[in-house]
């Protein structure tokens, strides 16, 4: 899970990690307001920050400096409702304006290639690192992290001085960098970055930007993660099947897809959408893994779920019987449809079922049993995503 911002500022804060004021604003009149508090204690000047989860947003024209409360408001209302690389601005940031003295860039993150922990730092911030690295690699310092020993302030300095940041930012920058450790690893993140890790012109060093990335993986030690996610952007059809457990992601294609496996379901994809160009370019319209245990429930959640996409106009069941035999997945077929009709539901598009594997024969005899309206029985997997593709591009309605 990413997080905005303001969230990742507000999650430093509680590590320690120095950050400007701000609060966050949704309307014009609420920057306003934020912004004469600034000025009543002091600090007339602010900046107006785009809270949104893409890159790039002072180049989009998503951050903009204030120098009074009407400034700000005029500020806040033209980014509020702005497109930033697809994403629409709902809120921003109003800040504390920071006098800056230099910029740097700093990061955690995780190295899957090495399977290892990696820091980033570099004298030159306020950029995107990628830059950074092709036009002066040398200064760009990346520094393996060892889970066991993990960093400590000395570790800290060590980074800071690799990635050459000058003499006066080096203490300041060590303290930050060691609470940033902090936040990685006591939050569970995959990325920790700054960009720009400042140092102001009274010599304070401040985390003026901030980006984190949260491991879903560790959410059942983390419950608090839930309080951060951004219900406002969320597909609500994954929404729906995250409620009922279902590892679903919405795409934008045609045929929808529900598989056993992640492993088999991404080859479905692929599959379908090499089928898919011979139909007009029918392409998968979702994943969804059911998991190794195809119960009824689970596939009559999963066939509500891709059917209540107005996009899919076909469905493709493919699954390889393993622990869970073809059988028991053919008989969690029969009785969804069952269980969607006691709901109210119809079927009203085509299904394709493919069955391979563990007991294959019989699923496959107990659907032809069944006479299920809609569904066909393909029995290879390339014949099956043709099929599906086909009745995509028809708009076939059982």
């Amino acid at each position: 899970m990413d997080l905005f911002e303001h969230q990742a500022k507000e999650l430093f804060a509680e590590y320690g990690v120095p950050v400007p004021a701000g609060r966050v604003a949704r309307t014009s009149g609420e920057a306003h307001a934020i912004a004469e508090e600034f000025a009543a204690a002091g600090t007339p000047r602010v900046v107006v920050k785009a809270q949104v989860k893409t890159g790039g947003r002072g180049k989009a024209g998503g951050v903009k400096p204030a120098g009074s409360p009407a400034d700000a408001q005029k500020k806040a209302a033209q980014i509020l409702g702005m497109d930033i690389k697809g994403h629409t601005v709902h809120k921003v940031l109003v800040e504390e304006a920071s006098a800056i003295a230099g910029e740097f860039y700093f990061s955690f993150l995780l190295d899957r290639g090495n399977r290892t922990f990696l820091s980033i730092c570099s004298v030159q911030g306020g950029m995107e690192i990628e830059e950074v690295a092709a036009a002066d690699p040398d200064a760009v310092a990346m520094v393996p992290v060892s889970a066991l020993e993990g960093v400590d302030r000395a570790r800290a300095r060590e980074i800071a001085a690799a990635g050459r940041l000058p003499e006066q930012a080096l203490e300041g920058a060590a303290e930050l960098i060691e609470r940033l450790w902090e936040v990685f690893v006591g939050e569970d993140a995959t990325l920790v970055e700054v960009n720009p890790l400042i140092l102001t012109q009274d010599g304070q060093i401040k985390a003026l930007d901030g980006k984190v990335a949260l491991d879903g993986n560790a959410a059942f030690r983390q419950a608090e993660h839930t309080a951060l996610e951004d219900a406002e952007a969320a597909d609500p059809l994954e929404a729906r099947a995250a409620e009922r457990g279902l590892n679903y992601v919405k795409l934008d294609g045609t045929v929808g897809i529900i598989g056993n496996g992640a492993g088999l379901v991404m080859s479905t994809l692929d599959v379908v959408s090499y089928a898919g160009e011979g139909f007009g370019g029918q392409r998968p319209a979702n994943f969804l893994d059911i998991g190794g245990g195809a119960s009824a429930e689970v596939m009559a959640n999963g066939l509500e779920i891709v059917l209540s996409d107005p996009d899919v106009t076909s469905v493709f069941v493919n699954v390889f019987g393993g622990i869970t035999a073809c059988d028991a997945v053919a008989n969690g077929i029969v009785s969804a449809y069952k269980l969607l009709a006691d709901r109210g539901e119809t079927v009203d598009r085509p299904l394709v079922v493919r069955l391979d594997g563990n007991k294959a024969e019989l699923g496959r005899q107990i659907l032809s049993d069944a006479a299920l309206p809609g569904v066909e029985r393909v029995d290879t997997m390339d014949a099956a995503a043709r099929r599906a593709a086909e009745l995509a591009a028809a708009g076939k309605v059982a």
